[in-house]
């Protein structure tokens, strides 16, 4: 496997406890706290099944929100109950994580048996400010609470939670210091799947980086066209915005408002000097759309700027950008192309989506925002990969080492 992991058939598991980490972190509705879209809870699913077909005693770890995301936080009660709607077998949920009666708890199990433990993130080891502020190291964080009394209790330690693979957290790499460590099914495949997009992908290879998370487009956008993993990088959202600036062009005071308020301002000299670099390997918006007297309207970049704030691509651009994504062999799209949900900025999106759906190529997906455009627009089916991940797939595709990576090879040792 990549990276040099074990994986499940590396282990036999009947009769074995296995610790299992994995993310099922879902958006939740402000208020009620219910879950809106369960997606992560069914693509853990495949390795818990064969877990427990297998006879292993499984205790499902998970997190639900942080103090940063304050309104996704809240207990694993409802998703133990989503967890046995999608695997067809019973879920026991105790809401402890290592206390007495979780720990008593695992110690009952039998063959086959899963069991979900409290939200992880109920312990200040396990939240982002503690990762960032303490920054304890592995063999520290294996002697956390958590793991101190969970570990003894076990034979195997397996991470499914790709979306975590960025995040250094007791859970997640305090684990593999103590216990033998493999990768799960979904791990496993997201690892294969963006390592060869990353480093052999079919020519040519397009990505498509829009969207308002600037730092993530240019966290990888160095990487992927220095290694040549992308043959052209097609900008649109507020990327292109800030291209176009980077270019000379004049947007206009209400989308420089929206870029100062962002505090996007530094981007635009590295965008500059990525162009002066890169060339025409980069593609900027053409023409781009805004509000005017309640209706949209487009205009040639040549023609800015204008007193509204610029919401999408035009149609000249989409065109432009579709000839091209309709020869591509392989696609990655991270972000969406404008406002999309706004009915008047929705077709920029929408037309790149089915562009990307359409094309013969390998596409691939991932990110919170680009996730849910896909859906939106109803092509999540005709996609090649959606990956679960966000933060930890453009870190990934930047060539960053990643802490769950690095702990699972070295548990291989």
């Amino acid at each position: 496997m990549a990276a040099n992991i074990r994986t499940l058939d590396d282990f036999q598991v009947r009769g074995k406890t296995v610790l299992l980490r994995v993310d099922i972190n879902c958006p939740v509705e402000t208020g009620t706290k219910r879950i809106k879209d369960d997606t992560r809870i069914r693509a853990s699913t495949p390795t818990i099944s064969e877990l427990a077909e297998k006879g292993a005693r499984v205790v499902v770890l998970a997190h639900q929100g942080d103090p940063l995301d304050y309104q996704n936080y809240t207990s694993l009660a409802e998703h133990a109950e989503r967890l046995s709607q999608a695997l067809k077998r019973p879920i026991v949920f105790v809401d402890d994580v290592c206390g007495p009666a979780a720990r008593e708890r695992i110690r009952a199990l039998r063959d086959g048996e899963i069991l979900l433990l409290e939200n992880v993130r109920y312990h200040t080891e396990e939240t982002i400010i503690f990762e960032k502020q303490v920054a304890l190291p592995p063999a520290e964080q294996a002697r956390t609470p958590v793991v101190a009394k969970l570990a003894p209790l076990a034979q195997l330690f397996v991470c499914d939670a790709f979306a975590c693979v960025h995040r250094s957290q007791p859970t997640l790499v305090g684990f593999p210091e103590i216990l033998p460590s493999a990768a799960g099914r979904l791990f496993q495949k997201e690892l294969e799947t963006l390592t060869r997009v990353r480093e052999k992908p079919e020519k040519p290879c397009v990505f498509v980086l829009g969207g308002a998370k600037i730092l993530d487009a240019f966290a990888m956008m160095q990487t992927v066209l220095d290694n040549g993993s992308a043959d052209q990088i097609l900008t649109t959202g507020l990327v292109g915005q800030i291209f176009l600036l980077a270019a000379g062009i004049r947007l206009g005071e209400p989308s420089m408002k929206v870029i100062r308020d962002l505090k996007l301002e530094p981007f635009i000299p590295i965008a500059a000097e990525l162009m002066k670099k890169f060339g025409g390997r980069i593609l900027c918006p053409t023409d781009v759309a805004f509000e005017k007297e309640g209706r949209r309207a487009e205009a040639a970049v040549a023609e800015l700027p204008v007193n509204s704030a610029v919401k999408d691509i035009g149609h000249r651009t989409l065109n432009r950008y579709s000839e091209i994504l309709a020869g591509a062999r392989t696609l990655f799209m991270n972000g969406p192309a404008g406002v999309y949900e706004q009915p008047l900025f929705a077709e920029g999106t929408r037309g790149i989506w089915e562009a990307v759906a359409g094309s013969k190529g390998f596409s691939l997906i991932g990110g919170g925002d680009t996730i849910a455009a896909a859906k939106r627009f109803k092509v999540s089916d005709r996609i090649s990969y959606i990956c679960t991940a966000g933060g930890g797939l453009i870190l990934f595709m930047s060539g960053v080492k990643l802490p769950v990576v690095e702990a699972l090879a070295k548990a291989r040792k």
